[in-house]
């Protein structure tokens, strides 16, 4: 999982995709961090990403360095607790702004029964589970 983050963190932007009545969502997304051995990522509830997730949690993110790219799919699971929303913006503070983690908005949500595929042009596809 280690790698898995540390390579979406090295490409800055990825980009998640949620299905809205059948149709393909995709928008960009910054935040991911790692808090109690699990994978998260921050919205807000109030967005229809968030809306998206909560009836479907199947989800993927998409990533690319320039030379490799990353395919992340699972499902997300939102985590109410206080700790790993104040971590998250612990590790995002420009985010402090708009969301705060006593706010009933922020949102964290980590990955479950997650595949990560690291695919190239030149290289055979590596794949990791958590």
């Amino acid at each position: 999982m280690k790698e898995v983050f540390d390579f979406i963190k090295e490409c800055g932007t990825y980009y998640l995709a949620t299905v809205e009545d059948g149709q393909p969502r995709n928008r960009p997304f910054g935040t991911i961090n790692i808090f109690e051995d699990r994978l998260y990522i921050q919205t807000g509830k109030s967005k229809e990403v968030s809306k998206q997730i909560q009836k479907n949690p199947r989800v993927e993110l998409c990533c690319f360095n320039g030379k490799q790219w990353l395919r992340l799919s699972g499902e997300l699971v939102r985590d109410d607790r206080l700790e790993p929303k104040k971590d998250m913006l612990e590790h995002y503070p420009e985010l402090k702004s708009m969301y705060s983690a006593e706010d009933e908005n922020t949102e964290v949500l980590y990955f479950k029964n997650a595949t990560a595929t690291f695919s190239s042009f030149t290289d055979a596809p590596k794949v990791i589970k958590f």
